[in-house]
């Protein structure tokens, strides 16, 4: 019988360090949304991978970062905890970044913990430059090896998945050979949308959103109804989600359905909605219930 091999790689780091552009790499597929902008991960997402004899289970964190109110307190608690039952910790920086002090800070914040310090967007910047960062890093004994790679074009990226398969410890896998994450459909289908909400909507309103899969139909031919509802935290957010004559909300709902349509294979009729939930982002109950951050 062939021996297997599987474990928990946490990936941590600051915001659009690109943690869950790197898990979808790995992955093969996309399993984590992707924005330019910060912040977008808020939940701890399970990518799974499988080379050879052994399953990665990759752990995309919300990005850490000096939190202000209790829904990013508790997203930056989640990235930390994450830390703590993995096997091995990833440490993503963004090499083209000016400061890197955040990241030093997330290191001294992890103590003794083993790091695998992966520098990020190498292909940006100069290779003088690059050897610098790296020194710089070196000084910390707790960082056993160093990668350098571009996540979005993949290069060195199968170096490092080579180097994290060797990490993980013997035992049977965790997952069906099928299963690239442990994202419920539902919240999947959600996390399309607003990665939408996201792209198309400036400033902070795609901050103060959620979005809640409310109702999910599977038909015999394949095709799926999916009703879902943007929650937003003030009355006055609901018109720039609409868009004048509704043309905003239409745009995001034709996006996102074309997205889950590409992804899942088969015709998705999907049906928008805004809904007010006031000062949704200060009651924790509501974080929970949406699957936003897991409670403890």
């Amino acid at each position: 019988m062939t021996l297997q091999y599987c474990g928990f790689i946490a990936i941590l780091g600051e915001p659009n360090a690109g943690k869950s552009t790197l898990v979808n790499q790995i992955v093969g597929s996309k399993v984590s949304i992707v924005s330019p902008k910060v912040q977008t991960t808020r939940r701890r997402i399970l990518g799974i991978a499988i080379r050879d004899d052994t399953q990665l289970i990759l752990i995309d964190t919300p990005g850490i970062f000096a939190p202000s109110r209790q829904l990013e307190k508790a997203m930056v608690k989640t990235a930390y905890a994450s830390s703590q039952e993995a096997d091995c910790v990833v440490l993503l920086v963004d090499a083209s970044r000016k400061k890197f002090e955040p990241s030093h800070g997330i290191i001294k914040k992890l103590g003794d913990r083993p790091l695998i310090l992966v520098l990020n967007k190498v292909d940006l910047i100069d290779p003088a430059k690059l050897l610098k960062i790296s020194a710089d890093f070196a000084k910390y004994p707790q960082i056993t090896d160093t990668f350098m790679i571009s996540a979005l074009t993949g290069d060195g990226v199968e170096d490092l998945t080579h180097h994290l398969c060797k990490k993980m410890p013997q035992g049977p896998w965790h997952y069906p050979e099928d299963q690239i994450t442990d994202l419920p459909m539902r919240l999947w289908a959600a996390e399309i949308t607003r990665e939408q909400l996201v792209l198309q909507l400036r400033h902070e309103l795609p901050y103060e959103t959620y979005v809640e899969t409310e109702k999910w139909e599977q038909f015999d031919n394949g095709s799926v109804k999916i009703s879902q509802a943007i929650v937003v935290a003030r009355e006055t957010q609901k018109p720039i989600i609409l868009g004048k004559k509704g043309q905003q909300i239409k745009k995001i709902s034709m996006n996102a359905r074309l997205e889950m349509e590409h992804l899942l294979g088969h015709p998705v009729h999907l049906l928008l909605f805004v809904k007010v939930t006031d000062n949704w982002m200060d009651k924790a109950s509501i974080w929970h219930e949406a699957g936003i951050v897991s409670e403890g």
